[in-house]
């Protein structure tokens, strides 16, 4: 019994020094950040990538080999396929914002943790610039000698990525691993039990 007792005081006092710990990472979008006070294009824009980032964050937190191995169907992309397709969106949304042309991103070294990441902060990064801008139809898609304005990128990458989050959330409730129920999608925070 002392040991139980031993090993549960451990876990707690882990735990809360891993909250506390400045040096533990904390990724972006565990909760929505809090809202604008005014409402412009460039907020309102950055709120859709805020949405998407908090969807994203909990769909892919927490997979297994075996979440990420899962696909619906032999013609279908698997859960690990689509956390790719996911990246290469988040990374047009942020060339986006900076005004940079697309061009392809070598993925084959990066692991399920290091995409998954990088997938959040090119989002964080993404919002803040939108958040700041007064005129977001300077933010075009650009792929070489093609540009497409920023209405594009509300009906394609972004969409597309939420589209994809949703499926990810499909995925691990069919591979036996579903979300937290503690996720508040409306209020974009996470529920105290």
């Amino acid at each position: 019994m002392k040991h139980t007792l031993f090993i549960i005081a451990l876990m707690v006092s882990s735990i809360g020094f891993a909250q506390a710990n400045p040096d533990v990472e904390q990724l972006p979008y565990y909760e929505v950040p809090e809202y604008s006070e005014t409402f412009t294009a460039g907020t309102v824009a950055a709120r859709m990538v805020d949405g998407l980032g908090f969807r994203y964050y909990w769909s892919s937190e927490g997979l297994t080999e075996k979440d990420l191995d899962y696909r619906p169907s032999e013609g279908a992309r698997s859960s690990g396929e689509t956390i790719n397709h996911i990246l290469s969106l988040s990374y047009v949304i942020l060339n986006s914002t900076l005004n940079k042309s697309n061009e392809k991103v070598d993925m084959s070294k990066m692991s399920y943790t290091d995409k998954r990441k990088q997938t959040l902060i090119n989002l964080k990064t993404a919002a803040e610039i939108l958040r700041k801008s007064d005129d977001i139809s300077q933010h075009k898609i650009i792929f070489d000698k093609n540009e497409f304005p920023f209405w594009n990128q509300i009906n394609g990458p972004i969409a597309d990525a939420i589209w994809h989050s949703g499926q990810l959330a499909t995925f691990r409730r069919s591979s036996g691993n579903p979300i937290s129920s503690n996720i508040s999608f409306l209020r974009g925070k996470v529920k105290k039990p």
